[in-house]
């Protein structure tokens, strides 16, 4: 089992191992799109400060340099390039990392679509002919006893076949950038049966053959599973379910960005868990949380993003 899952060690939260692994794995270059909040500029001069990355915020430098002067946080821990607005500073963003300027390209106080359209664009992105990009978040949920990979919650409406194959890769080399060997990828349906009529239990169940036959590799695929067999041991055990996932998931890939989001949704608001997110499949990975999400949980992003940088 990875370090990352021991409770109460050194008395750090599982997502705080993300902090000690990203340092490990060596400090990368980080570039903030209209970087004028302060969660998101004391998150950065926290990620500088455990000597995670080294940063460049792309905004309102006056605001910027007013934030930091309010909040006792020294600007000069930060190279500043002024930018007129969200969507000059997204621009100037996504070309230092098109010419490896940066490794990393992080969402400030901009919108998510003006973000993503910065990502997206054909002529000035971070994605290739056919990419495809997705949205892993890892959760620190208090009632289950490791940290936990869910996708899609933010990008893909409605994955396809091969778009779930592709979600089920990036959550395979997210777990193992985390340190897990072997991680369990479980298949999310309503049920745990293979009904021909439900397409989520179709693909779920063709995708698990693929992992049979060694066209997915590295990982423990099973599906379809409903949420609960795949997560609660009691609740396998009762409906009889023998799996090799064990009822004990690394991973759910999800089959549409609403079962995702809201499932994502119910363990950040009702049982309280912490998060990272990161989008992977661009040409870098690209931190994607809320606005309104704590510096925490945007210095936890920082760091799962830094062990995604080859």
């Amino acid at each position: 089992m990875s370090q990352f899952f021991i409770k109460g060690q050194e008395m750090i939260t599982k997502l705080e191992y993300l902090i000690k692994a990203a340092k490990e794995h060596g400090k990368k270059r980080l570039v903030a799109v209209y970087a004028n909040d302060i969660h998101t500029i004391s998150a950065i001069d926290s990620a500088v400060k455990h000597d995670v990355v080294e940063a460049t915020l792309i905004g309102n430098r006056d605001v910027i340099i007013d934030v930091c002067k309010t909040n006792n946080i020294d600007h000069t821990h930060f190279n500043i390039v002024n930018a007129k607005d969200a969507v000059q500073s997204a621009k100037a963003a996504t070309k230092m990392i098109r010419e490896k300027g940066a490794d990393i390209l992080m969402k400030g106080s901009c919108s998510t679509d003006i973000y993503m359209r910065a990502i997206l664009s054909k002529e000035e992105g971070l994605v290739g002919f056919k990419s495809v990009i997705s949205h892993i978040a890892i959760l620190e949920i208090p009632t289950y006893h490791k940290l936990l990979v869910v996708t899609d919650v933010a990008v893909i409406p409605a994955p396809t076949l091969n778009e779930k194959v592709m979600l089920t890769k990036y959550a395979i080399s997210v777990c193992k950038s985390m340190g897990i060997e072997l991680p369990k990828i479980a298949l999310i349906a309503p049920t745990e049966q293979v009904l021909p009529k439900i397409q989520s239990c179709v693909d779920a169940a063709l995708i698990a053959k693929m992992a049979d036959r060694g066209q997915i590799s590295g990982a423990i695929i099973d599906g379809p599973l409903a949420v609960d067999v795949a997560i609660d041991k009691e609740a396998a055990e009762l409906k009889g379910l023998h799996s090799p996932i064990d009822a004990d998931a690394d991973a759910l890939i999800f089959p549409s960005i609403e079962s995702a989001n809201a499932f994502f949704k119910c363990a950040t608001k009702l049982c309280k868990a912490e998060l990272a997110g990161v989008v992977v499949g661009a040409s870098a990975p690209c931190v994607l949380t809320s606005r309104g999400d704590s510096e925490q949980t945007k210095i936890y992003s920082i760091a799962l993003a830094v062990l995604q940088c080859k």
